[in-house]
């Protein structure tokens, strides 16, 4: 029998902890000493055993400031003016003090003891970011009595002078950095303050568009350098955390408690080391981000024992780097529609020519891996149906969805024809669906034209290649789940939908019955890849009406409460 080192070139290890892609990868966040005072929209300055915060909102503007040894808060001298939505940098000796809410260009110096008034900002302003030290600093961005504005100002101890404007105007963002090499990270922009995942980069001299966060944020903190910085928090209540390592950002582990408009250690020298404090709704927590100094690397495929926990553990293989290309165009344009296959064997089904009032499609095409060809149509044009996504272009199913009325019919599709067969028990459109052409399930949707909240559907049901049985329903019932599912009739994942709002929902099935799971970002009409409810993907949706999402969310669970055999 071959040994598994002559198989993988690496034998199986006993390690202390389980193995990281990198330092920062293995970091996580830790509980510190809290404010005195929580609050949002605050300043802050410093790095994780030396901070500063200042200012903010908490029932009104206010002027408190506190130092941060490490491990605890202790308050100082007020600012000489209260104010929110501040700008600030430096250290928890010699910060720097700027704009805020009201409107305004007041900059402020703190000496370690108190602090005082030095020259305005050109441009008063709110929201904005800033970066440096008290003697060579930059602001950026930020909400100006006109609008947004594009300003940028440097600081040379005593006063502002203007240089090179950002590319995009915007408000709510983070900046971090120093006066010659900044950057500056989220936010919104007009109109209806969009939210951005746009980055840019300071060089000194112009700023350049470099690679998008991955979530859009607005009211983020940030700290580090233009070559290794953390983004944090972010928006109404955030817990997002990612790392920059000058040439792209990375998911790391999220903060402990999730907020917005938070303050953090902007002289943190990388993307291993930073603080978060305050933040929306009046936070009073701190917690300090730490990296693993000393880590084992990954090897992909490798088994090792983990001593800590007492078991053992696979690193999962990585997706590989892939491009997409152009393939053949479909012969009919279609939304709304169901799929099952392969790149090379798909088969696409149903869905409308264009908004409503729409056209009902019943197109059937199949594809070989260049070219589509129509075949036998549904019996029943529809749309917001769903279907066996894991079937195939020989054996699926397409249920539910909408013609002029909600649908309950199911076809079977045999690689030549469609059949009607038995109904769902409840009929419904933009549900979810999964599994097989003989082992299926289907879960939520909308139950239109019945009134809301009640045209929610909860109901989950199975099909056992003849008929579908009602099982367990889903804790939460929503529809515009569209394809944000994956999985097998015995263990899947549904993320996003809709209730009354865009909601941010996941839960696990696992035969039996639904279990709630970590939150998605909130958004509906998702689409999941995945084969079973250990791994797998959610991408695009909508987070509010005329917004998109690009982003990409991966679903894992832990190694350890997975089961593996080694022999």
């Amino acid at each position: 029998m071959s040994k598994y080192k002559e198989i993988k070139g690496f034998k199986v290890q006993t390690l202390a902890s389980d193995t990281v892609a990198s330092a920062v990868s293995g970091g996580s966040w830790a509980s510190g000493g809290s404010l005195n005072l929580g609050r949002s929209g605050l300043g802050g300055a410093g790095i994780q055993t030396a901070a500063i915060a200042f200012g903010g909102y908490n029932s009104s503007s206010k002027g408190e400031t506190e130092q941060y040894n490490g491990s605890s808060w202790t308050e100082v001298g007020d600012l000489s003016t209260a104010r929110y939505l501040i700008g600030g940098t430096g250290t928890t000796t010699a910060a720097l003090a700027c704009g805020g809410n009201p409107s305004t260009g007041k900059t402020e110096l703190w000496d370690n003891s108190s602090w005082t008034e030095s020259g305005d900002l050109n441009t008063s302003r709110m929201a904005l970011g800033v970066a440096g030290t008290t003697t060579a600093g930059i602001a950026f961005a930020g909400n100006a009595p006109g609008g947004n504005t594009v300003n940028a100002e440097t600081f040379d101890g005593s006063s502002w002078t203007e240089v090179a404007n950002i590319n995009s105007a915007r408000d709510n963002v983070a900046g971090t950095g120093i006066q010659t090499a900044a950057l500056l990270i989220g936010g919104t922009t007009p109109p209806g303050d969009s939210v951005k995942a746009l980055v840019e980069q300071w060089d000194g001299s112009s700023w350049t568009e470099i690679a998008d966060l991955n979530t859009a944020r607005r009211s983020l903190s940030s700290g580090g350098t233009t070559s290794s910085a953390l983004a944090f928090g972010g928006n109404a209540n955030g817990a997002l955390t990612e790392s920059w390592n000058g040439s792209a950002w990375t998911e790391v582990a999220d903060l402990a408690t999730p907020r917005g408009a938070l303050a953090g250690g902007s002289q943190a020298s990388n993307n291993t080391s930073n603080i978060a404090f305050g933040g929306s709704p009046n936070v009073t927590s701190t917690e300090q981000w730490d990296a693993p100094s000393v880590f084992t690397q990954i090897n992909l495929g490798q088994v090792y024992y983990n001593s800590g926990s007492n078991a053992f553990k696979v690193t999962q293989q990585s997706t590989p780097a892939g491009t997409w290309a152009s393939g053949g165009n479909l012969t009919v344009a279609k939304g709304s529609a169901a799929g099952a296959g392969t790149q090379t064997a798909g088969i696409f089904m149903g869905g409308r020519a264009s908004p409503p009032p729409n056209a009902v499609l019943n197109e059937t095409e199949l594809y070989n891996g260049t070219s589509w060809t129509e075949v036998n149509n549904l019996n029943t044009g529809r749309y917001s149906l769903s279907g066996a996504n894991s079937g195939s272009q020989t054996a699926t199913l397409a249920f539910g969805g909408y013609d002029t009325a909600i649908l309950a019919i199911t076809e079977s599709w045999d690689g030549t024809s469609w059949t009607e067969t038995t109904d769902l028990n409840t009929a419904r459109a933009q549900m979810a669906g999964f599994g097989l052409a003989t082992a299926g399930l289907i879960c939520g949707g909308d139950l239109y034209p019945v009134t809301s909240p009640t045209r929610l559907s909860v109901q989950t049901e199975l099909w056992n290649g003849s008929s579908w049985t009602e099982v367990n329903d889903l804790n939460t019932g929503r529809r515009r789940i569209g394809n944000g599912g994956f999985g097998t009739q015995t263990s899947g994942l549904t993320a996003g939908g809709y209730t009354t709002t865009y909601v941010a929902n996941t839960e696990s099935w696992n035969g039996t019955s639904w279990t709630e799971q970590t939150e998605i970002q909130t958004r509906d009409n998702t689409t999941g890849i995945g084969s079973g409810a250990n791994s797998g993907l959610i991408a695009g949706g909508g987070t509010s009406p005329g917004a998109m999402s690009n982003a990409t969310e991966e679903w894992v669970v832990p190694e350890e409460n997975q089961t593996i055999t080694v022999s």
